[in-house]
């Protein structure tokens, strides 16, 4: 039977989710080994279903700018992903990058926003990637685009995106690590509901 909510997916949709995350951040975490010429772990991910509130309370302050890297998906899944990276990632990524040692997100050169957006679709793509092999679905993304911004502010855009399908989202959480530092690392995969149920039945979940 189709489900009509996020709220309605059972423990083995959610196990399916969670196994795509891990893959998905697996296949980061090699493409960004490789990119930042050091070594890369991603934690195994949690795959939670939140209000508004919930998943601003767990991400962080409100008010804490941060920076996202969005994309839209098209296809046999339809929705928005969105990469959520905090300052501190940011000014780790651009350190190892360009050697900056400090970044100004409200300032950025443009070769400094063209980092952050290639390293935010190194990681949605392979979330996408992950999600195709287990599945065989095709999903075409659209060019990503970053956005600077206070956290929730940049939470608002998929509430007000997706919320004709549900007033929850679907958060996927994990910590990574750069030769040994911790940081943390947000991907809010939001299918619409209509994709959801593809997604399932691809996999033969009822």
């Amino acid at each position: 039977m189709a489900i009509k909510t996020y709220e309605e997916m059972n423990e083995l949709g959610l196990d399916i989710l969670k196994e795509i995350g891990t893959i998905g951040g697996g296949n980061a975490a090699t493409a960004l080994s490789s990119m930042l010429s050091s070594q890369v772990q991603m934690a195994v991910p949690s795959v939670k279903i939140l209000d508004y509130n919930e998943a601003l309370a767990i991400l962080g302050d409100p008010e804490e700018l941060v920076a996202a890297i969005f994309v839209e998906m098209a296809g046999e899944v339809s929705g928005i992903m969105l990469f959520v990276l905090t300052k501190e990632v940011s000014d780790e990524i651009l350190f190892r990058m360009l050697g900056k040692t400090e970044s100004d997100l409200l300032a950025m050169e443009e070769i400094d926003s063209s980092v952050l957006i290639e390293i935010g679709n190194i990681v949605i793509s392979s979330y996408i990637t992950a999600m195709s092999s287990l599945t065989g679905v095709n999903v075409e993304l659209s060019v990503p685009q970053l956005a600077i911004n206070m956290l929730g502010g940049i939470m608002s855009v998929p509430i007000a995106m997706m919320g004709q399908h549900s007033d929850k989202i679907m958060m996927i959480t994990g910590d990574f690590k750069i030769d040994g530092k911790a940081l943390d690392s947000t991907m809010l995969l939001l299918p619409d509901v209509e994709s959801l149920n593809v997604l399932m039945k691809k996999l033969g979940v009822e």
